[in-house]
């Protein structure tokens, strides 16, 4: 009998697994790994229109070094975009299983990914509006992780003059 993915029910659920980041492994065994990796080529060799429609918007824009990857493989995921440099998942509703929806990107925020979601439907009626959805968004994503990055430090004025020390003043005894 071949074996499927199910939710536990409810009550015997946490909020999210907690997922241990070490190389590959997001402790998954190798054999699940080589199976989500056959899943993945399977879908970006057979998108569905919704997929196709937003990869084609993204495809024409001028992304500079950013790049999405498609149906990328993140822990134990399939997410349907991955911009890795800017730690942003773009995912397209189907409503298949929100629960499972939910725990994944509680899972992805955990390791510090902005998982974004539109629905497919929408995304086939207007792929443009989509894709200009996703460029503010990595725009945001953008500026959000460069302040982050680190505090700005002193630096000298143009004319030579040095940073100003803190307040701290030292006293002799």
């Amino acid at each position: 009998m071949k074996k499927t993915l199910t939710l536990r029910p409810v009550g015997e659920r946490a909020e999210a697994p907690k997922i241990q980041k070490k190389g590959r492994g997001w402790a998954i065994s190798g054999s699940r790994l080589d199976a989500i990796h056959e899943r993945a080529r399977q879908l970006r060799r057979e998108p569905d229109e919704a997929h196709l429609a937003l990869a084609d918007e993204l495809a024409k824009e001028d992304l500079g070094k950013y790049k999405f990857k498609r149906y990328a493989v993140i822990g134990s995921a399939i997410v349907d975009f991955a911009s890795q440099s800017l730690k942003l998942v773009v995912a397209l509703d189907r409503g298949d299983a929100p629960e499972l929806e939910r725990r994944r990107d509680a899972s992805l925020a955990e390791v510090g990914l902005k998982v974004i979601r539109y629905d497919a439907a929408e995304v086939l009626g207007d792929p443009e509006g989509a894709c200009a959805a996703v460029l503010r968004e990595m725009k945001a994503r953008y500026d959000e992780l460069r302040a982050a990055s680190r505090p700005q430090r002193p630096s000298y004025s143009r004319s030579g003059a040095r940073p100003q020390r803190s307040t701290y003043s030292r006293t002799r005894d």
